[in-house]
């Protein structure tokens, strides 16, 4: 199926205009924009935030070593978080005696303020260690078993969205799959290309709008992080059909409450650049002060 998810592959075509797996350390502030992410309470996107940052983004392609520790600290992929963790040890033991104590205070912050207890204990293993090659690879050889398995799945999942778009599949068995796909992949699929796929079926025009709305109802049931992401992810896409903005909103309104009906507006307009990261911070002391 074609323009429908990143293909997990680097060396694949680019979604939205976007490179997966293109070097995302150009930018001089980019560990200042994961931390912007992370004041948001967001999962990490790319610096224009034209998608969400995938493990590929540092296991194939250098990243500033600023960036990739925000990464490693704040990411709320742990997927991401691992992966940005392990390229930064893997040349220190070539460096000199001051920047390989640079690296081992960076590595003993990682590990007392990591989101994730795994990113913490690999940290941890990496110090013990001594920064030496052998351990770097087997912690990513442990991550590639985890992602592995979730990409087999997800690629599987694509030809059930085929199906559907050429009208071989009707609205209730790809439910099914979906719900069956969403538990399987949760944790161990990166969340940009969970996310990208479902972008996608928002936005072609060969998923009727029945299906679209049923997809709706279960993003719904999902946890609060992801479910305001792939939300906004809706409402914010260029040229989406009124009928499903206005359904989402609906939705939201009824179902999540006053609190997450105003988050969600919020991050929508982060999205379309209607409000800075001010703007919201200011919103929401005025909510609470």
């Amino acid at each position: 199926m074609e323009n429908t998810a990143p293909n997990p592959n680097p060396s694949s075509p680019p979604p939205n205009g976007a490179s997966v797996g293109a070097p995302i350390g150009v930018h001089q502030d980019l560990a200042d924009h994961f931390l912007t992410c992370s004041r948001l309470g967001r999962f990490l996107t790319v610096a224009d935030g034209s998608r969400f940052v995938i493990t590929d983004d540092f296991r194939e392609f250098p990243v500033q070593p600023e960036a990739a520790a925000m990464a490693s600290i704040f990411s709320k992929d742990l997927l991401v978080a691992q992966a940005a963790l392990l390229p930064l040890g893997g040349a220190v033991h070539k460096m000199s005696s001051v920047k390989r104590e640079r690296y081992e205070h960076l590595f003993r912050l990682i590990e007392e303020q990591a989101l994730s207890d795994v990113v913490r204990n690999s940290a941890h293993e990496v110090l013990n260690a001594g920064f030496r090659n052998a351990q770097i690879r087997a912690l990513e050889a442990e991550l590639g078993d985890k992602l592995s398995p979730a990409r087999m799945r997800y690629r599987a999942f694509l030809d059930v969205v085929k199906q559907l778009m050429d009208r071989n599949i009707t609205a209730g068995p790809f439910l099914d799959e979906f719900r069956d796909f969403t538990k399987i992949v949760a944790g161990r699929l990166d969340f940009g290309i969970y996310s990208f796929c479902l972008d996608r079926m928002f936005g072609s025009p060969r998923i009727t709008m029945k299906v679209k709305k049923l997809l709706v109802l279960e993003i719904l049931q999902f946890p609060p992080i992801i479910r305001r992401e792939l939300l906004t992810n809706i409402l914010a896409l260029r040229g989406q059909a009124r009928e499903l903005t206005e359904f989402v909103k609906y939705m939201v309104a009824t179902e999540l409450g006053k609190n997450a009906a105003i988050e969600i507006e919020l991050l929508e307009a982060f999205k379309l650049r209607r409000l800075s990261i001010e703007d919201i911070e200011t919103s929401l002391s005025a909510r609470t002060g």
